[in-house]
């Protein structure tokens, strides 16, 4: 039997606050896994920003790179970042259509994923709910669950690597805008936030896809300005997903050890998001 609370006050997910909760007996969601290790750029990248040949040869990668122009839509007070969601634009090269994902994420604190999946439950999204995919993305030590609604649309006017302009990034946003991210605090929030919305971003990242370990592995190379403002700061993540926890956490491992006795490891968990939300 599903029981419809109005209004709850909840803190547990680190976002204190009033949302629209149902509690039902539905299971929690089954998610697949990510893992992302971050290299070294000052090693592992070439005075053009590009990677080595010595790291291409490694993991059996070709040259060519796909690119990615990234794009992310928030009010100037971030409400939509600050309230665990992101509002994401990508145009991936040779694909036609725009990428749109609308995330939701919670931190796991002590690395308890079924309480972060519980507590996902407890707002809504469980096993249930076949139009987001749940997954844990799993850093060097810290674990994140992110559920996502993915979809792709198309805007005239926009030829290769483009992203839209903002008014059209709004209009393609709202347009397919889920029901959970809309009425997350009240009746159509989300597309409240969304039109009076600006670009973070974008970020054009180049994407290397190999194999290690019998498995493919992606390394995407991504320059996000620098704090100053001034310059551009080179994010370089190595990851590869799992549907199995086991698996992911014993490559997690065999990965990193992999990339520390080469010297390409660098020991700090990917923040491309943060960095992107705070210095655009």
């Amino acid at each position: 039997m599903r029981v419809i609370a109005a209004f709850v006050l909840f803190a547990a997910s680190g976002l204190a606050g009033l949302y629209h909760a149902e509690a039902n007996s539905a299971g929690n969601m089954v998610p697949t896994y990510e893992v992302k290790l971050l290299m070294n750029p000052e090693v592992v990248l070439d005075s053009e920003h590009k990677l080595k040949e010595t790291v291409l040869n490694a993991f059996g990668m070709p040259a060519t790179v796909t690119k990615m122009n990234v794009l992310f839509m928030d009010t100037d007070s971030k409400s939509i970042y600050g309230s665990g969601w992101i509002a994401r634009i990508r145009k991936t090269e040779d694909e036609g259509d725009f990428e749109l994902s609308y995330k939701k994420r919670y931190s796991i604190p002590n690395g308890d994923i079924t309480e972060a999946l519980s507590i996902a439950n407890a707002q809504g999204f469980d096993i249930s709910d076949t139009n987001y995919a749940a997954q844990i993305e799993w850093g060097y030590q810290e674990k994140t669950l992110s559920i996502t609604n993915a979809k792709k649309d198309n805007k005239s006017g926009y030829h290769g690597m483009e992203i839209p302009s903002t008014s059209d990034a709004i209009s393609l946003l709202r347009k397919n805008i889920p029901g959970k991210m809309d009425n997350w605090w009240y009746s159509h929030w989300g597309s409240d936030m969304l039109s009076v919305s600006r670009k973070y971003g974008p970020v054009l990242a180049k994407r290397s896809v190999g194999l290690w370990s019998g498995i493919p592995l992606y390394i995407e190379v991504w320059p996000i300005r620098s704090s100053s403002g001034t310059g551009t700061e080179y994010v370089v993540e190595a990851s590869f997903k799992t549907a199995n926890g086991s698996a992911a956490a014993g490559r997690h491992d065999d990965l990193m050890a992999y990339l520390v006795a080469r010297g390409w490891f660098l020991a700090q968990d990917s923040l491309k998001t943060q960095m992107i939300m705070q210095r655009y």
